[in-house]
């Protein structure tokens, strides 16, 4: 048996919690809701914005009929805001009822293929086989079956929003780890609660992932859908075909520059929803680190 004196025994009693790391304070963090006031979030931006607009009015000076100056534009919006307002509005809402359609017939059939494999082995390819066919070929065999109303443009939109969803959610459905399976498979859980308390969950980031690629993607499908499908009679598609033909760059250019913001606008309120929605999951931690 070995003897210890006092002294060395403190020193062993109190050798931990001397190792312990004292806490640090971190000073002068910003929130992420506030982190877009720092000049190194909007800087980067303004500065390249700022040159491109340089760039845009020297080729606009030497090429006018490649470009016009940025000056015709802002005219050009500014001269006739309501008539870009009235027809951005028509294409939104040709974008949003068109995405609602492709995510609830996507979701579903995500759903359907995740739990049945054969209903995969037989959706599946015909899923691919319609992605890659050139929607703007089937726009006008839709005008001849639905007539010049809404349904062309707005099935022309659920298309193309449709496989981005389908692909995600059923991605996302079959990604549960087998430890949580094999836990609820112990707890007796039926498949209908595997499907609403483990899998759809556990989708989540996954669906947030396909939101963001279709919602501005719906923009798009919208505008190939007023472009393609004859007898549109608003929208910022029909705007663009009849400023291209009557050779107004300024007003084609005007009507693309909505459709920008209009983009943008619906992926920042997405990602803002994805942040509330999915404030557990650690893609959205590692943010707020």
């Amino acid at each position: 048996m070995v003897l210890m004196n006092p002294t060395e025994s403190a020193a062993v009693v109190d050798a931990p919690r001397a190792e312990q790391p004292l806490p640090v304070k971190k000073v002068g963090k910003l929130s992420p809701r506030l982190a877009f006031i720092k000049p190194s979030f909007w800087l980067p931006v303004v500065v390249l914005l700022v040159a491109l607009g340089f760039l845009w009015n020297f080729v606009a000076k030497n090429n006018p009929y490649l470009l016009p100056p940025l000056s015709d534009v802002w005219g050009a919006l500014a001269h006739n805001p309501s008539y870009y307002v009235s027809n951005a509005w028509s294409t939104l809402q040709v974008a949003l009822i068109g995405l609602a359609i492709g995510f609830v017939a996507a979701y579903l059939i995500a759903i359907l293929v995740s739990e049945l494999p054969l209903a995969k082995r037989a959706i599946m390819p015909l899923a691919v086989v319609l992605n890659v066919t050139p929607l703007v070929a089937i726009a006008p065999a839709l005008v001849i079956a639905f007539g010049f109303g809404p349904q062309p443009k707005l099935i022309v939109t659920a298309l193309i929003c449709f496989f981005p969803i389908l692909i995600n959610v059923s991605t996302g459905l079959r990604s549960v780890p087998s430890q949580v399976l094999q836990v609820f498979t112990t707890l007796h859980a039926s498949r209908l609660e595997m499907l609403f308390h483990v899998r759809m969950p556990t989708a989540l980031p996954y669906l947030f992932t396909a939101l963001r690629i279709v919602f501005p993607l719906s923009i798009i499908g919208a505008v190939v859908a007023e472009l393609s499908a004859p007898g549109a009679a608003e929208g910022l598609g029909t705007t663009i075909s009849i400023a291209f033909s009557n050779s107004q760059l300024a007003v084609v250019y005007a009507a693309i520059f909505c459709l920008a913001v209009l983009g943008s606008a619906l992926l920042a309120i997405i990602t803002a929803i994805e942040r509330r929605a999915l404030h557990w999951h650690e893609s959205m931690l590692d943010n707020k680190s």
